[in-house]
């Protein structure tokens, strides 16, 4: 990247910090055009953070590590469903206990394996591939801002484009947002809700999955708490998206800015550091409290 101004590496680390909100809120909007409040994404995130960087850092591959990590997510995720939809519990306490169930599971597993609880580095761990593509980084400031990121990065852009297809232009995207909007209506076509319900649960694992991916790989350790609530800020995207998927690419940019703006400005303004560390959530809160005001006065004005 090219020595440029201020703004423009601050901008460039907003694309690299969205990713994993982009990821685990496109996987949340699928559960949620279902018809379900999936508070999961934050424990799915951990988990497949945790086991993609241990099974890339056994196996020597990225891809392995990546493929096996968004495994163990889904397989929670079917956990999760199966306990939600089969059993027919709570989905909200469900989605709380996957929570604390995967922060218990790999800090279990971490000090049995590595005999730590804290953070857990690998040597010779692959390095996440850096894209860069000439023309454009020619541009300027488009190129600084977008160009030399991870492979990872970049598939969570893709992810939005796909989304966005399977959603609006598939016979699958339409029974999915049937069977959130009128259950009935497919269920008197011979198809089942609940079957669709699993499948939107199964896609938040994987970008779920994908998602933690990012965060421990270009990290190139396990800390505790990675996720660090990323997964709750993905789950206020989706609603202050309006459950769409550009619409949740818009608000993931205002948190992904948030977060680089709060890193960038410890030391350099005379502000307290909890306050800088606290101003992503700060503005998580203040986005949630202004879509709400919003869609009240929306219903509002609708029932005139």
């Amino acid at each position: 990247m090219s020595n440029t101004s201020f703004p423009i590496p601050m901008l460039h680390s907003t694309i690299r910090i969205m990713a994993p909100f982009l990821l685990a809120a496109i996987g949340g909007l699928f559960t949620e055009l279902a018809g379900m409040l999936n508070i999961a994404l934050e424990g799915l995130m951990l988990i497949g953070a945790f086991f993609s960087v241990v099974f890339a850092a056994a196996t020597g591959s990225l891809f392995l590590g990546i493929l096996l990590g968004i495994g163990a997510s889904v397989a929670a995720a079917y956990v999760f469903g199966f306990i939600s939809l089969n059993l027919r519990a709570n989905i909200f306490i469900t989605g709380l206990a996957t929570n604390l169930f995967a922060e218990g599971l790999v800090m279990v597993l971490a000090f049995q394996i590595f005999g730590n609880k804290g953070v857990i580095r690998f040597q010779n761990l692959p390095k996440l591939p850096v894209l860069s593509v000439p023309a454009i980084q020619r541009i300027p400031v488009l190129g600084d801002v977008f160009v030399g990121h991870n492979v990872l990065v970049y598939v969570s852009w893709v992810m939005v484009v796909i989304a966005a297809i399977i959603i609006y232009k598939t016979a699958f995207g339409l029974r999915v947002r049937g069977t959130g909007s009128n259950p009935d209506a497919i269920e008197a076509t011979g198809l089942s809700p609940r079957r669709y319900r699993m499948y939107a649960i199964l896609i938040s694992g994987f970008t779920c999955g994908l998602a933690g991916a990012i965060l421990s790989l270009q990290m190139g350790a396990f800390v505790p708490g990675i996720t660090a609530g990323r997964g709750w800020i993905a789950l206020v995207a989706i609603y202050l998206g309006n459950k769409t998927p550009h619409g949740i690419l818009i608000a993931c940019i205002v948190f992904g800015f948030a977060e680089s703006f709060s890193n960038y400005a410890q030391g350099a303004i005379n502000v307290p550091a909890d306050f800088i560390l606290a101003f992503p959530y700060i503005i998580t809160v203040v986005a949630m409290i202004a879509y709400s005001i919003v869609r009240h006065y929306r219903l509002k004005g609708s029932e005139r």
